[in-house]
């Protein structure tokens, strides 16, 4: 028993013996053992050389230099990463911050790196659906996406805008800061070292830039194709860019009330009793029956017709129990900015909503509420894009008779067009217009002052929200451009007259008219003969 637990303990220290002997070997095998290169040897010393100490502590001083650099490049590595990982957490909590309800990705700030990961995963997912790769099948002609081409200089647009010009400059400043970024963002690519060449890059500039061109897929993104001068005369460098668009995020929930929101309708006048007559029917119908939040302001100029005026105005009052409407009188020449101006400055009752309108507009209740919605006092006011009609007599000629004027009023190219170049029907708070500062009213007769108050508004800090509306008409009627008009104005006014006739295939009918008959005359002859 006692031999058994002497060896035990004997073990151990036989093993430790064998290893310390093993190990004393192999370093007297290395330190003896010299390898040789071809034609040279390595720095090893030989053991009985007088440098011994020497050489070894230059070899691992060398070896321990190695190490330390390698450290070093690792942690110069490690920090890098960590300054990405970094500074992407931070922007996808300012994204969280912006909006902290996103309806498809949760922005978690204990993971940022799953958060990171399905960002990046729902971006490539909008360039594969997008129309990059390749094509898609597509129902019509009508379907397709069209591109816009754009030089360092213009844009040819197909989509023309108030400018109507099919090329230009691009003047909104979202659209210029979005064509510089992306050729900045080319550049930049193309400037990126490949890490492959050895051969002194090239370095691209924007002058290198030939032209681009661009889509946007309304639900997906845009797509940017670029082209940039080569290395060689027939030779070109093309960048692919995409822009995805994000997911659809939740920025307000809010329940608005406009139960007590008042509308004051301003209609600045001088004349045109008939024209008052059908205003007034179309007024009582929509304003008085169907909403009933509203008030009228009568701001008359002169005394020609006044008093017919007047009485539609009572009649009207009678008839409806209507009691909310005001009448002014002006002795002087009519100018609409001043009507309006002093119809909004007349009243005197809390902050109310202000809806400038003409003798010759025709709306519905539900462009009221629209009118409603899209104002908000010191944040927001409306610039509605009404749908102008074209001459009944040119439209219907081919017709029996022309139809009601509830029947002609049909959102179609052939019956009308979108005024886009119009800004006098507007809806704002009292309180913004007074602030704004009101019409200039240096400005007499026709056109100019509500392309003046809507500038004053859009170097403002309010939002001016602009859309077509589909209740909300100008009826045609015959222009007149008086002599006593600027020449700026007058040119305004016949410019306005040309484009309230019709559309141009419908002139374009009345003017190859004649060949149009003698054309129908021969076919008719023509079967005769057959």
């Amino acid at each position: 028993m006692m031999f058994r637990r002497g060896l035990i303990l004997f073990l151990p220290r036989l093993v430790g013996l064998l290893v310390v002997a093993c190990c004393s070997m192999s370093i007297v095998y290395m330190l003896a053992c010299t390898p040789k290169g071809d034609n040279q040897q390595l720095a090893l010393p030989r053991v009985h050389s007088p440098t011994v100490k020497e050489g070894y502590e230059a070899i691992l001083q060398e070896r321990e230099e190695q190490q330390r650099n390698y450290i070093i490049s690792l942690k110069k590595q490690i920090a890098q990463l960590k300054a990405e990982l970094q500074g992407r957490t931070e922007q996808l909590k300012n994204m969280q911050n912006q909006y902290p309800d996103s309806l498809d990705i949760q922005l978690d700030h204990s993971k940022p790196e799953k958060t990171q990961a399905n960002l990046l995963a729902f971006l490539r997912s909008q360039v594969d659906k997008a129309e990059v790769h390749s094509g898609v099948k597509l129902s019509t002609e009508y379907a397709a996406v069209p591109f816009e081409s754009f030089t360092l200089q213009k844009v040819y647009q197909l989509e023309t805008g108030l400018t109507r010009h099919p090329e230009e400059k691009p003047v909104r400043k979202d659209k210029r800061d979005e064509l510089i970024e992306v050729i900045e963002l080319a550049v930049g690519s193309l400037n990126k070292p490949d890490g492959v060449s050895k051969a002194k890059p090239r370095v691209y500039t924007a002058s290198d830039f030939v032209e681009g061109i661009y889509r946007t897929e309304k639900n997906k993104g845009t797509l940017y194709e670029l082209t940039f001068k080569g290395d060689a005369k027939h030779q070109f460098k093309k960048i692919v860019l995409f822009r995805p668009f994000g997911p659809v995020m939740k920025v307000k929930n809010e329940n608005v009330n406009m139960a007590d929101t008042l509308i004051n309708v301003i209609v600045p006048l001088a004349k045109r009793a008939s024209k008052f007559r059908q205003f007034m029917q179309n007024f009582r119908e929509m304003g008085i029956q169907q909403d009933g939040r509203i008030h009228l302001t009568v701001v008359y100029f002169g005394k020609e017709q006044m008093n017919e005026v007047k009485s539609i105005l009572e009649n009207t009052s009678k008839s409806a129990n209507f009691k909310n409407f005001t009448f002014i009188q002006l002795n002087e020449e009519f100018s609409r900015g001043k009507g309006l101006d002093v119809g909004a400055r007349f009243w005197k009752g809390n902050n109310v909503v202000l809806f400038f309108c003409d003798v010759d507009i025709y709306f519905t209740a539900e462009f009221l509420n629209s009118c409603r919605l899209n104002t908000q006092p010191g944040k927001k006011v409306f610039y509605p894009i009404l749908f102008s009609q074209y001459n009944p007599s040119i439209i219907y000629g081919h017709h029996d008779s022309i139809p009601s004027l509830e029947q002609q009023l049909i959102i179609k190219k052939e019956t009308g067009f979108w005024r886009d170049f119009g800004f006098g029907m507007t809806c704002q708070y009292r309180s913004d217009f007074i602030n704004i500062g009101g019409f200039d009213l240096d400005i007499k007769g026709w056109g100019g002052e509500d392309v003046h108050l809507y500038r004053k508004y859009l170097h403002s800090n309010l939002m001016v929200i602009r859309t077509p509306v589909r209740g909300l008409f100008h009826l045609w009627h015959e222009k007149q451009c008086l002599d006593e008009l600027t020449p700026e104005q007058y040119k305004m006014c016949m410019q306005s007259k040309a484009m309230n006739e019709a559309s141009h295939g419908q002139l374009g009918m009345l003017v190859f008219k004649q060949e149009i008959e003698t054309h129908l005359h021969r076919q008719k002859l023509s079967s005769k003969k057959t």
